[in-house]
């Protein structure tokens, strides 16, 4: 029975991305069954296999030194301020940020990254059907973070017609930042985010394939990705002329600075968004006798339960996964982290990686202010379709929790 309601969620969740196409007579289907395809043999192979089992143990467990190291240098300014055996979402979670961060900017500075990144990105051209340029930066997109990436990329954003800057900010929102993979793995089991992160980054093609359908010419492709791995190379993080003579120290600096606002931004949303969702739930329950995160687990369980999940559990699967919508992940883990919705092992396992990505509505604004700020007239363009970028990017994420969902 699994199958046969996972089989429908898939056709529904393609379903959905058909309707808001933007040209569906020119839908490109052999390069879209082929990364679903090879969405299923991930997944299965991340979840299900010894093999998959040691990588993703041995990705887990060396987050988990890294994350020891981090709370090393925590300890160091912040020991004490925590009683024995409590736990401190800011200092146990979202402080370890700053350590990944500063690791990333040196592998950056090495160019160890850049190369990873470009080489992998070219691979993925050959998959997906799309051009060199998109491939790129949705890689660059899961190591660099939603509004970096786009500094990756700022010589070409103003070349950009519309559809091709849709895809790039499409694969910002659909993946997440490797600085944050650890504070995720805090929260969720290892597995489900490595498997979120792989499958998500095929399933990001495949929904902008579907709703944003076009061809890129050799030439216009192979201009843009000259043009892009030069500026890449110099200025992966900023502007190329001084980036490009910065020092090792410098650099580590500035990642660690980077890291810290990173923390301190995601804690600022979290209080406010935490605060906010409290005072709606109150009020809800004081007007309508229900919260309005049960609410909006009612509107959504039947998306939940087309994407694997058991009747029973629907409507409070739907709750964390649309709150996850309205305010953002680590919102929605730590719901799903603290027990107060029990869920079964399948359950946990679609939510899990449903949660893993930057689908909500505050990265709208993020993605179009990372824009703005490198060419004012194109945020402007990425502002328009915020919403059709929403709806794209969560349709990738419900799209990665069914196939979990028939895979688990």
């Amino acid at each position: 029975m699994k199958y046969i309601i996972g089989i429908i969620g898939l056709v529904v969740a393609l379903g959905l991305a058909w309707i808001a196409s933007s040209d569906k007579k020119n839908v490109k289907y052999k390069p879209i069954v082929t990364m679903i395809v090879l969405q299923f043999i991930l997944g299965f192979a991340l979840l299900n296999t010894e093999a998959g089992n040691i990588l993703v143990g041995g990705i887990a467990s060396g987050f988990e030194v890294l994350l020891k190291c981090a709370a090393e240098g925590v300890n160091f300014v912040f020991g004490g301020i925590v009683n024995d055996n409590q736990f401190t979402f800011f200092i146990g979670v979202l402080l370890p940020i700053v350590f990944i961060s500063a690791l990333i900017g040196i592998l950056q500075h090495w160019k160890i990254l850049p190369f990873v990144v470009k080489y992998i990105g070219l691979v993925l051209s050959k998959v997906n059907g799309m051009g060199k340029l998109e491939s790129y930066n949705a890689v660059a997109s899961a190591i660099l973070g939603q509004s970096e990436v786009f500094i990756s990329v700022k010589k070409q954003l103003g070349l950009l017609p519309k559809h091709r800057l849709y895809t790039l900010c499409a694969s910002a929102m659909s993946t997440v930042s490797m600085s944050i993979v650890g504070s995720y793995m805090v929260l969720l089991k290892p597995k489900y985010v490595v498997t979120a992160l792989v499958l998500n980054l095929f399933g990001g093609f495949i929904i902008a394939s579907i709703i944003n359908p076009y061809t890129v010419t050799d030439e216009e492709d192979i201009l843009e990705v000259e043009q892009e791995q030069a500026s890449a190379e110099a200025a992966i993080t900023s502007d190329s002329q001084v980036k490009q003579k910065q020092t090792f120290f410098e650099v580590l600096g500035e990642y660690i600075m980077d890291g810290f606002k990173v923390a301190v931004i995601v804690a600022a949303m979290l209080i406010g968004f935490v605060a906010i969702i409290a005072m709606v739930n109150t009020m809800f329950k004081g007007i309508f006798g229900i919260s309005f995160q049960d609410m909006l687990g009612y509107v959504f369980s039947p998306f939940a339960f087309l994407m694997g999940v058991p009747l029973s559990e629907s409507i409070g699967a739907a709750s964390i996964m649309a709150t996850k919508l309205v305010s953002n992940e680590f919102v929605a883990m730590n719901l799903l982290a603290g027990g107060t919705i029990q869920l079964s092992a399948r359950a946990t396992a679609i939510v899990s990686v449903f949660l893993v990505s930057f689908a909500n509505f505050s990265s709208i604004g993020i993605i179009a202010g990372a824009v703005k700020g490198l060419h004012e007239e194109q945020g402007n363009v990425v502002a328009r379709f915020g919403l059709k970028l929403l709806y794209g990017a969560t349709l990738v994420s419900v799209l990665t929790a069914t196939i979990v969902g028939l895979i688990v």
